[in-house]
């Protein structure tokens, strides 16, 4: 499907102007969105736009790393959505020109389909041109970076180590594995503004600089963000891992006080347990009493030497 929005040099607003009427004289800049295109639309883009082969190779294979190629009379962006669904980026391909934006996308993206109903309103300023829509779409884009964030933010805070239990480390890990596909769409977004906004190619107004300097803070702040967040799993993880340990070691000292006390109670028990004719003892009668009292008195000394080497604190 294809829609258009052309402004007149008069600052009116027409939907869905023919291709082939887009540059006309009275056309001040327009916008043309391809989304899920028939092939023999695609075709449009070297057949009429007459864009770079590489750049619309670009935007028939999924999925390009975001960037930014420079050619004559315009400049190709690929930059990423986000699903909200599995935290996967989606591809928007975009040719920015000095009276144009052309944006390409094979799936569905609700962020373009706000900024057409923001480019609808009465309000939208039609005068800042082609480069100002560019950024309505770029800060949108990243705005819906956001709600993902701080949904896992909420998630980690939510989590306490008292609770403890392998149930949490699942959850920890998943946490870790959505950081991990949001570090990976966040982090290439922050370097392609930041080569936008140093590029000695790409010329951004100044009035416009300031408006894509703040989608970079926002970027910014995403990736300190993801980092602050990881950084709390590893400390979690470190947590239980310590926790765990601690409580194994208390389990090996109880272990060992108990060997500790019965292996020479068992020794003896071994001796008297075996089954000679002549052993002087059996013949003792206070014999069983006496083994019995002299185990007892072994049992107490260990427990009360091992209790004064402070291994029940």
């Amino acid at each position: 499907m294809i829609r258009s929005f052309a402004i007149t040099n008069d600052h009116q607003l027409i939907e869905d102007l023919p291709i082939e009427k887009l540059f006309q004289e009275n056309i001040k800049w327009f916008w043309m969105d391809f989304e899920a295109p028939l092939s023999e639309e695609t075709m449009l883009l070297k057949t009429h736009f007459g864009f770079h082969p590489l750049a619309i190779e670009d935007c028939m294979h999924l999925l390009q790393r975001p960037k930014l190629d420079y050619y004559d009379g315009y400049d190709f962006f690929v930059i990423h959505t986000l699903n909200k669904q599995t935290l996967l980026p989606d591809e928007v391909d975009v040719f920015v020109g000095k009276n144009f934006i052309v944006t390409f996308h094979l799936v569905p993206s609700p962020e373009i389909t706000i900024v057409k109903q923001k480019l609808l309103a009465s309000n939208f300023d039609y005068e800042k041109g082609a480069l100002h829509l560019f950024y309505h779409l770029m800060d949108k884009i990243v705005d819906e970076y956001f709600p993902a964030v701080y949904k896992i933010e909420d998630e980690l805070n939510d989590i306490e180590l008292e609770d403890a239990k392998q149930d949490l480390m699942n959850n920890v890990f998943k946490l870790r594995s959505q950081l991990l596909k949001l570090r990976r769409t966040i982090f290439p977004m922050r370097e392609l503004l930041y080569r936008v906004l140093n590029s000695e190619r790409v010329i951004i107004p100044k009035e416009e600089r300031a408006y894509f300097m703040d989608i970079y803070d926002h970027l910014l702040k995403l990736s300190e963000m993801i980092e602050s967040n990881r950084e709390m799993t590893n400390d979690i993880r470190d947590s239980y891992i310590s926790l765990n340990s601690d409580r194994m070691n208390n389990i090996m000292k109880t272990l060992t006080v108990m060997s500790s006390i019965f292996i020479p109670l068992t020794f003896i028990a071994s001796i008297y347990g075996m089954n000679f004719e002549y052993m002087p003892e059996l013949t003792w009668k206070w014999a069983y009493f006496g083994v019995l009292g002299i185990m007892f008195i072994i049992g107490s000394t260990l427990l009360f030497i091992l209790w004064r080497m402070g291994w029940f604190k």
